[in-house]
């Protein structure tokens, strides 16, 4: 396994999972901030929200974890 981690916030991350990752919730936030009426800056906002909680949504359901935990007994 020949992949390029990252250590982000104390917990490793591959690098080119983190890079789609960014650019499916900026893609989604950007087009759903550009979908809102231009003179209503309230609606813009509630838009890029949205579009943000879509992106994570996706990107959840796109990149899987890699991480394998394996549950011990205290006894």
């Amino acid at each position: 396994m020949n992949k390029k981690l990252i250590e982000l916030w104390g917990d490793l991350v591959d690098l080119k999972d983190l890079i789609i990752a960014i650019a499916i919730c900026g893609g989604t936030t950007m087009g759903s901030f550009f979908l809102a009426p231009a003179h209503d800056t309230t609606k813009q906002l509630f838009f890029g929200l949205g579009g943000a909680v879509l992106g994570f949504i996706i990107s959840t359901f796109l990149i899987k974890p890699k991480r394998i935990v394996i549950m011990e007994d205290d006894d």
